[in-house]
């Protein structure tokens, strides 16, 4: 029999506490990141959503591990199966990235914001497994496309501008 806040008899958790504070954090540094550069920019998203979708992720990526962790230990005959779980938050984070763009007549806006949202997620996902390894080196990749690649682009448009704007020699 189970005891009351244990409905699925797990009864200790296979990851320790501190540990899973740790992924949680990591989560938050890295979407707090990401979506740092979506405030400065005025998106929708920004900030606090990044922060959330990539503490949620990590947080659903924990708790699989510990179901699937207390059907090993008891030997239960359930299947569990944790790819379902990466495919439910990339399609729920997916819908989530989807409110944030817009089309009106051919002008699309809000790409970046949604992509950086779904990388959040995955951020997430890779602190929750522990992978911090991975989930830091993308968000240093992200922050090198959504900042220095931003960049460039705008100095590439402004040198652009200045070159159509010489007169013949």
């Amino acid at each position: 029999m189970t005891e009351i806040g244990d409905p699925l008899g797990i009864g200790r958790s296979d990851i320790e506490a501190l540990a899973a504070f740790s992924r949680l954090g990591a989560a938050l540094l890295c979407g707090g990141l990401i979506g740092l550069d979506r405030e400065l920019h005025r998106r929708p998203a920004g900030l606090r959503t990044h922060m959330l979708v990539a503490l949620a992720s990590a947080l659903f990526t924990i708790l699989t591990f510990e179901i699937v962790a207390s059907v090993v230990t008891r030997g239960s005959a359930m299947s569990v199966d944790p790819i379902r779980v990466v495919e439910a938050l990339t399609a729920g984070v997916a819908f989530l990235a989807a409110g944030t763009i817009l089309v009106n007549k051919g002008d699309v806006k809000g790409l970046t914001t949604g992509a950086s949202l779904w990388l959040a997620g995955a951020a997430g996902l890779a602190t929750g497994m522990g992978l911090y390894w991975l989930a830091y080196a993308v968000t240093v990749s992200a922050l090198v496309v959504l900042v220095v690649i931003e960049g460039a682009k705008l100095a590439i448009a402004n040198w652009t501008r200045r070159w159509r704007k010489r007169p013949d020699d």
